[in-house]
């Protein structure tokens, strides 16, 4: 009869360990200042993604963002509800629908990307840099 096994203990969290749980906790703080501001994590994603004023489709921003199609929709339902976002048919195929970042969108987003940014430098001063570093570029690919 052979004894079962024991775990094994660890030392140290490994690196996708520590990630998420940074990630989790970024994404928590940034959330509670952007929901102050009657806006969600992912709607203030989709804002940021219509800022080039060309356009994107659907599918174009579900697959960019990482969101399902079907929550991105009510995403920009909600957008489009409030006045930030508009759809409109696509020139050159009328089948092809984008959401685009109106003006009242663009004077929104400047607001919340302000509140991001103040987030993002208490974030690197309580880290201590202000260089993302060559972890970050590496995951990142920029």
């Amino acid at each position: 009869m052979t004894a079962p096994a024991t775990p094994t203990a660890v030392d140290a969290p490994l690196l996708i360990e520590l990630l998420t749980v940074a990630q989790r906790r970024l994404a928590r703080d940034l959330t509670a200042r952007l929901e102050a501001e009657g806006c969600t994590l992912d709607q203030w994603r989709v804002m940021r993604a219509l800022t080039d004023d060309a356009g994107r489709s659907m599918g174009d921003l579900a697959q960019a963002l990482l969101i399902p199609q079907a929550s991105l929709s009510r995403l920009v339902d909600a957008l489009t509800e409030a006045g930030w976002v508009y759809r409109r048919q696509d020139e050159h195929d009328r089948r092809r629908i984008t959401a685009h970042l109106s003006r009242r969108g663009h004077t929104r987003l400047a607001r919340l990307d302000a509140l991001a940014a103040a987030h993002d430098d208490a974030v690197r001063t309580a880290c201590g840099t202000t260089d993302p570093g060559p972890l970050l570029r590496h995951l990142t690919g920029t």
